[in-house]
């Protein structure tokens, strides 16, 4: 229960504190939550992080390559 409550709290503080930066983030959290809870117990957690910092690197990245485009 508490894990719940603490992930819970980690996306809408995440969500809530910088939209800009937080991009993919909680689509990559939610889709690394799930695959972490079918992996095995108590890994729910670490998928829901490990989805949000690659969601945020991959769109990170597509944000990098638009502003390079943009520029020629």
């Amino acid at each position: 229960m508490f894990r719940k409550i603490t992930l819970a709290v980690a996306l809408i503080s995440a969500a809530t504190a910088a939209p800009v930066f937080a991009k993919g983030c909680i689509r990559g959290a939610v889709v690394g939550g799930v695959a972490g809870h079918y992996v095995g117990r108590g890994h729910a957690l670490a998928g829901a992080a490990a989805g949000c910092v690659i969601a945020h690197h991959h769109y990170a990245q597509q944000a990098k390559a638009q502003r390079a485009a943009a520029h020629r």
